[in-house]
């Protein structure tokens, strides 16, 4: 079974600033670290390698200083890393990047069949959710987005069995491999890397692809021209002037607290009591 993971090197948002004039991302100074929704794929990917065996190869498209990340990964228990980098890759949006990718793993194919793509839900810094499935549909994979849990893989039958988080609750979907996968946040836990795995990915050789060698031929559909998508603005959410307001009450009890304060909502939201009460009637 070969495994392949999408993963992303991506600016810690937790220490992402906006510039007050300009009000573009200030990514001076910023560490750089694997995009944390991808490290729940790539858990998973590791778990279904230790119970059935296989490879697990990790793919980035990036700069060149991406290969940390992908280091990152080998010293987790990744076997393979391949690095996409070009300077015509620039300006990538979701959608040449998927085009890319899509390249990329189906040259990855051509020396080792791939069963199964993992990918995280979506990245920290687009937050598009876009590239996974974008990904699925340029090589005709099928798709299974927003996935909770592997609850079986039949390898000989080539079929798996998920389930998905949805909207109305749980869905339990089976397809056939070979199939992309988004695992969503908080489905497992992510390994300690082992010493040996740490020394390992120290040494280890990230092969590093241009345009060319990730099988990408057609230019006008990676970087800035392949890309329509156009941000016109990145600005910072306004302060609230409004400051929280202290509500005391006599009685330290439950009952008294929420009555108080679901009365002064009613006092000072005449219309939602008005609706609510049309709503019980």
């Amino acid at each position: 079974m070969h495994i392949v993971v999408c993963i992303k090197q991506v600016p810690d948002s937790a220490q992402i600033r906006v510039h007050p004039v300009t009000n573009t991302i200030m990514r001076q100074g910023v560490p750089a670290i694997v995009n944390p929704y991808d490290l729940f794929s790539l858990e998973e990917a590791l778990r279904l390698k230790d119970r059935f065996g296989g490879r697990v190869t990790v793919l980035t498209m990036g700069p060149p200083q991406a290969e940390a990340a992908l280091r990152k990964c080998v010293s987790f228990g990744a076997d393979e890393a391949i690095l996409v980098t070009d300077r015509a890759f620039a300006g990538a949006d979701t959608l040449a990047t998927s085009y890319a990718l899509a390249a990329a793993i189906r040259k990855i194919g051509e020396n080792e069949a791939v069963d199964l793509v993992f990918c995280g839900k979506q990245t920290i810094d687009g937050d598009t959710a876009q590239v996974g499935p974008g990904i699925a549909k340029r090589l005709e994979l099928q798709l299974l987005t927003y996935v909770s849990q592997v609850d079986d893989l039949d390898l000989a039958q080539r079929a798996i069995r998920v389930q998905r988080r949805a909207e109305g609750g749980v869905q339990v979907l089976q397809t056939t491999l070979p199939c992309l996968i988004t695992m969503l946040e908080g489905t497992n836990e992510m390994r300690f890397a082992s010493m040996d795995n740490m020394f390992r990915a120290a040494r280890a050789e990230v092969r590093v692809w241009n345009r060319e060698q990730a099988g990408i031929e057609d230019v006008a559909r990676i970087g800035l021209k392949g890309s329509p998508t156009v941000v016109s603005k990145v600005f910072a959410p306004k302060a609230k002037e409004q400051k929280a307001e202290m509500i005391e009450t006599e009685s330290d009890q439950p009952r008294d607290i929420a009555l108080t304060v679901v009365g002064k909502l009613f006092t000072q939201h005449a219309k939602l009591r008005g609706g609510l009460a049309k709503k019980l009637a």
